[in-house]
């Protein structure tokens, strides 16, 4: 078949050239960025520069030797995790509800849980600021874990709600029809075949909550300041080769965990 001629009504791959330049000189919009940050973060100078004139991991070291850097590091874990935790178990909660719901509240209810991606962030932020200051939430974990999940649960929703789309929802019936209680039939028979939607939708959260800086920076601070907010005053007061250093920790981790969710997903559809 490869062999074939293209006939009168196929595409060939000439006829596509201009497309994959286009499709290849936007890739590489986005992604030369990240790439140099990469050798800036070896730079063996003061300050940040493109190409770097010596080469050193004193960067490195200076990120991981600082007892401020870890402990928003760590800070920033614990977030991240609580907010996943708790993101996707409302996103998958919700989705659920959805699906099996009919007639114009699903579509309302999505639409309420799509808002936190189409306000603008930095609404969300002074919002969350002021109701913070009447609770006593802002500067605390507990904060930014809840702006945070408000921020993730979309994504958690619309992955999920992927999933279900190709579910058939007469398999929880007849488990529901054996004497199973609906919980316990979602838990054994629908979370089963959906897991890798759950999985990528808590990815989501995950990456949301570790990567978000606009909302951290109104809420967040003194011993809970996150590493994206550190970061953010680093460049404003001194402009260093740690962020670069930080940043391309970042990217390998990001890179990790897109390919370790690619791996679940193939080893779940070998299956």
């Amino acid at each position: 078949m490869l062999g074939r001629p293209a006939t009168t009504t196929q595409i060939t791959h000439l006829q596509r050239l201009w497309l994959y330049v286009l499709v290849g000189l936007v890739l590489a919009f986005l992604i030369i960025p990240c790439l140099i940050v990469i050798p800036m973060s070896f730079s063996g100078s003061q300050y940040l520069e493109f190409p770097p004139r010596s080469w050193s991991l004193q960067w490195y070291q200076a990120y991981l030797g600082s007892p401020e850097w870890r402990a928003a590091t760590f800070v920033s874990f614990r977030v991240a995790l609580l907010t996943t935790l708790l993101a996707t178990v409302l996103g998958t909660i919700a989705a659920y509800g959805i699906a099996r719901v009919r007639g114009l509240l699903p579509a309302a209810a999505r639409g309420v849980f799509m808002l936190p991606m189409l306000v603008p962030l930095i609404l969300v932020a002074i919002g969350c600021f002021f109701v913070y200051a009447r609770l006593g939430l802002n500067g605390t974990i507990l904060g930014l874990v809840l702006a945070h999940t408000v921020l993730a649960l979309p994504f958690v929703v619309i992955a999920v709600s992927s999933g279900l789309a190709s579910y058939d929802m007469n398999q929880e019936r007849v488990a529901q029809s054996l004497g199973a209680s609906r919980p316990w039939a979602f838990l054994t028979v629908t979370l089963p075949q959906i897991k890798l939607s759950v999985m990528s939708g808590a990815l989501f959260a995950f990456v949301t909550s570790f990567d978000e800086v606009v909302v951290a920076l109104f809420i967040s601070s003194g011993e809970n300041a996150t590493l994206t907010r550190l970061m953010f005053a680093n460049i404003r007061d001194q402009i260093d080769p740690t962020v670069a250093a930080i940043s391309s920790l970042l990217i390998g981790l990001s890179v990790l965990l897109l390919v370790g969710s690619q791996l679940l997903r193939r080893g779940g559809e070998r299956r």
